[in-house]
């Protein structure tokens, strides 16, 4: 046999690999509307760009049948390619070899490819569509699992880590995904649970399909387990490409930054948005677009804890993180689920050198015995510490209500902020006025002989005196108060002035965020 022959066998080889599981198998996955582990691929990636690592890796099991099977690349695709032209490692499982279940080999590659990433500074995606454990490999699968655990969990804040639910994600599986940065499910097609309706009917006797159990509507807007919903794998992948393209490379570098043309940054409409009346609903989105770039908003976890509003924009080409209260659902009041949603955005920024920018309009934390027997103290107290621990630039804007114990969790110059800034109708105080006014004139109010008359009197005094950005102001826990329509300009300026900046914490091996 000569070079020729060897060099014939290779790409036969490498033919048999590219099938995955055949013909057959790859129909059924396309009549399910899923596509192949390397169709993904090809549209995550830049054109041509994917190299493949260890194709030729398959299992060595001989128990159960499998010594009779074989399984081209062990059911996963893995490699590096680039994305935007920045290079990315990855992962695709290949549901047509084992229906993607993690064996052994399966685990190694994709831990050695996840060592990559972290050794070259590089994101690491993960397209997920797997049965789960191997079951035939027994133990093994699942020390396979725990191996890729632990990479999730010590490379988190390291590289930027995200998952895509492109099938089944079932049992030990779903614990990388919750581990990394983000995660996107497509609907109808994904799903993610501990335990499958099956077993959840035979022990528990409730009847539920796996949609319902575990399905993207359920992860983005109940759970909170997701990040980002789509309709098509194509356009999940697609939200890939864009969210990839506001983060850094890793911890070490800042993010990308886009040449935009010069426009005037004066924002007239500003005035226009936010009704005068304190109680009025209005939709922060609505401040968000008059301030960032043009269609640079990339909102995260649109659809869960829908009180408060995060995402990444560019501000002149400079990606920024934005924590938003939404005054239109529940006043923008500080519940458990948007206290956790807001931590962990802030953290994530924090992580990979991301400014964060605080529209604030909150009139607290939430009340009621469900949230306080649900934690909202150690929920609430979560933001407090994510603040407090975060060393990025830090801008907070105050646009109408800062009361309470919330103005002081989002982001005040007590716990951290750089710059602070308030619109003149800015509200800053311990309660509202009209909750205020009831405690401190009670008897006045009570002894009156026209109590509404005075209590509306009252209300008024208050807010003249202490509800205003100006007290906050003289003491210094306000910055400037500015003109609406001068927001952009007053962020642009406050970023380029904080770009260098560099702040370190006391020595310790990590924080205890109250979990």
């Amino acid at each position: 046999m000569d070079i020729y022959e060897k060099i014939n066998e290779l790409y036969d080889k490498r033919r048999e690999v590219e099938l995955g599981g055949g013909d057959e198998r790859i129909e059924k996955q396309h009549e399910k509307g899923k596509l192949t582990a390397r169709e993904r691929i090809e549209l995550l990636v830049d054109k041509d760009s994917f190299v493949e690592l260890n194709p030729f890796i398959e299992h060595r099991t001989n128990d159960f049948g499998l010594d009779e099977q074989k399984g081209p690349g062990d059911g996963v695709v893995t490699g590096y390619g680039k994305v935007n032209g920045r290079p990315i490692y990855l992962f695709s499982q290949d549901f047509t070899v084992f229906g993607g279940a993690l064996g052994e080999m399966h685990a190694k590659k994709i831990a050695t490819v996840m060592d990559l990433a972290a050794k070259n500074g590089t994101p690491f995606v993960g397209l997920n569509d797997s049965g789960g454990a191997r079951i035939q490999e027994g133990v093994v699968s699942l020390d396979g699992y725990g191996h890729i655990f632990y990479r999730n969990s010590i490379y988190s804040g390291v590289i930027p880590q995200i998952s895509v639910i492109m099938g089944p994600c079932a049992g030990g599986a779903v614990y990388s995904p919750a581990i990394t940065d983000f995660v996107f499910m497509v609907e109808e097609t994904s799903q993610m649970f501990i335990t499958g309706p099956k077993v959840i009917e035979t022990v528990t006797g409730e009847k539920i399909s796996a949609e319902d159990l575990g399905g993207a509507r359920v992860h983005n807007t109940i759970s909170g387990n997701a990040h980002f919903s789509a309709a098509t794998e194509q356009e999940a992948l697609q939200q890939v490409r864009n969210l990839l393209s506001y983060l850094p490379q890793n911890n070490e570098e800042k993010p990308p930054r886009l040449d935009v043309a010069e426009d005037d940054d004066y924002r007239p409409d500003l005035t226009d948005v936010i009704p005068f009346d304190a109680v009025r609903p209005y939709d922060v989105r609505t401040v968000v677009e008059q301030v960032v770039d043009q269609g640079s908003f990339m909102e995260i976890q649109k659809d869960f804890a829908r009180n408060i509003v995060v995402g990444f924009a560019r501000i002149k080409g400079e990606t920024v993180g934005l924590v938003c209260n939404q005054p239109k659902v529940m006043a923008g009041g500080l519940d458990i689920d948007s206290s956790d949603k807001a931590s962990r955005f802030i953290r994530t920024c924090d992580s990979f050198n991301i400014p964060i920018i605080t529209f604030e309009d909150v009139t607290g934390f939430f009340p009621g015995v469900k949230q306080e027997h649900g934690g909202i103290i150690r929920h609430g107290a979560k933001i407090l510490y994510a603040y407090s621990e975060a060393t990025v630039p830090k801008l907070t804007v105050i646009l109408r209500k800062a009361y309470g114990g919330a103005y002081v969790a989002l982001n005040s110059k007590s716990i951290g902020a750089d710059l602070v800034f308030a619109w003149p109708n800015a509200e800053i105080a311990v309660m509202g006025p009209q909750g205020a006014a009831n405690i401190i004139f009670a008897k006045e109010i009570q002894n009156s002989e026209n109590p509404e008359l005075v209590r509306q009197q009252k209300i008024e005094e208050y807010r003249d005196k202490f509800a205003n950005p100006y007290v906050a102001a003289s003491r210094g826990m306000v910055d400037d108060v500015i003109d609406p329509r001068e927001t952009r300009i007053k962020i642009i300026q406050s970023l380029e002035m904080l770009r260098n900046k560099k702040e370190s914490r006391p020595y310790k091996k990590h924080g205890n965020i109250p979990l």
